[in-house]
């Protein structure tokens, strides 16, 4: 699929659905782009393969 597709699409939708439509695309664009220090956060807790515990192994009494 294209973004000219996508763009021809738009014709068809329902004028009630449009707000509806407008509040889903609006979630899939970022607001800004990311920091190189945020984007090694991200990949160094991507790669963090530390283990956990289950919540039925701890003692919670």
């Amino acid at each position: 699929m294209s973004r000219e597709t996508i763009k021809n699409m738009i014709n068809f939708i329902p004028e009630e659905d449009i707000d509806t439509i407008y509040k889903v695309l609006i979630r899939f664009i970022p607001e800004d782009k990311p920091s190189q220090d945020e984007i090694e956060a991200i990949e160094e807790a991507n790669a963090d393969k530390s283990p956990t515990i289950s919540h039925n192994e701890i003692n919670w009494d």
